[in-house]
């Protein structure tokens, strides 16, 4: 039994009863040049880590053994000083509607979540980019978890590698019974203060020798960092969303607080300028529908000016409520409304459906531990919003 002076922090890592940490570098997240650095330092001829990329990537090798196709002595010299990890798994929860939520805990101790959401025509799988998050969103439950750090390329590879293991979904093709066609990086954190990370990930996610999910099919929701936002496009082609939630400054700068240092302006100058759009191939808005907040029919039309010239589809989100929230969800009628006033103008509009809600997995709901808050924890939240606030410079 453990003992009185000890807790259970005391096992977690980085705790003084913790077991140590494994010092053998994780092969996940190594791109090709990482592996044929690898495969040099231990003096192996050039085309194992060819063999390698393929089978962590392409087959989800996740023990050495089963590469076949090395030699045992090889297989025996990568176990003894490397391994293939994915984060260890928290929590798995089921919904009623077959969304499924993980909580993952990485080597450090942090978590992070994934959701899968399984559709008649796509499986679509919401990955993490931070632990925690650097923004402050009014309405998100994320936004009230500090940024405690940012996901590395092995971590956020791992989520799909883990993913598909527990999915049984190592099918080569869609046509052969792959379950995951779409990610889209809605999770917890803000991808692009994670740029770095994020796109050296989803090069390994989208590559046609790997895990081999396309470009097309992965989507990047930002809040709107500008500077990074054509950077993607550029150099990724990743499809693009656009958390927007408001459609003016002074709305915006209370729901969207990093709208303070990149207003609506700068951002839709960066939206024009994002590479590949067009009518085939549209940016997607993110509206959140709050009720008497920003569901107004004058909200509608001031939206569909402000995407004027744009390939645009716009995606309501019915609000999903947390502990703690202001905010209410707009009533149907008046969502149903909005939607018709966008229809009208010729707008590509749905309204999400929600999933997972009964797990807490719908959008704007993910955060490593669910809690009421009362009026203390509502001070440390404000507190902390400020604190984050200043971290990003607002």
């Amino acid at each position: 039994m453990m003992s009185d002076a000890a807790s259970l922090q005391d096992f977690m890592p980085g705790g003084q009863l913790a077991p140590e940490p494994d010092a053998r570098p994780n092969l996940i997240g190594l791109d090709r040049d990482g592996l044929a650095a690898l495969v040099k330092d231990m003096g192996e001829p050039a085309f194992r880590a060819k063999q390698l990329y393929h089978w962590i990537y392409n087959r989800g090798a996740a023990r050495f053994e089963d590469m076949t196709n090395l030699s045992k002595a090889f297989r025996a010299k990568l176990e003894e000083t490397c391994r293939i990890d994915r984060p260890k798994v928290s929590m798995h929860q089921k919904s009623k509607d077959g969304t499924e939520k993980w909580l993952l805990r990485y080597e450090d101790g942090n978590e992070a979540e994934m959701v899968f959401i399984p559709e008649t025509d796509r499986g679509t799988l919401c990955i993490s980019s931070q632990v925690g998050c650097s923004l402050t969103c009014a309405f998100c439950h994320t936004g009230t978890q500090k940024l405690v750090r940012n996901l590395t390329p092995g971590d956020i590879v791992g989520q799909v590698m883990l993913a598909r293991d527990a999915l049984g979904d190592w099918a080569q093709t869609e046509e052969a019974g792959r379950r995951i066609s779409n990610i889209v990086l809605m999770g917890m954190g803000e991808p692009l203060y994670n740029t770095d990370s994020v796109m050296d990930a989803m090069r390994l996610v989208s590559d046609g020798d790997g895990i081999a999910i396309g470009r097309r099919k992965i989507t990047l929701s930002t809040s709107g960092v500008v500077p990074d936002i054509r950077r993607v496009g550029a150099e990724l082609g990743l499809s693009l969303a656009i958390s927007l939630h408001a459609v003016n400054d002074e709305l915006r700068n209370r729901l969207v607080p990093i709208n303070r240092k990149y207003p609506i302006a700068e951002l839709m100058d960066a939206v024009r300028g994002y590479p590949g759009l067009t009518t085939s191939r549209r940016v997607t808005w993110e509206y959140v529908m709050l009720k008497g907040v920003n569901d107004s029919d004058a909200d509608a039309r001031t939206l569909l000016r402000l995407m004027e010239g744009i390939p645009s589809k716009v995606n309501l989100i019915p609000f999903n409520p947390w502990p703690g929230s202001e905010f209410e969800c707009s009533d149907p009628a008046r969502i149903e409304s909005f939607l018709a006033i966008l229809h009208r103008a010729g707008t590509v509009a749905t309204i999400r459906k929600t999933r997972g809600q009964d797990i807490l997995a719908a959008c704007g709901q993910l955060k490593s531990e669910s809690e009421r808050i009362g009026k203390r924890e509502r001070l440390r939240l404000d507190a902390l919003r400020a604190e984050k606030e200043a971290a990003v410079g607002l």
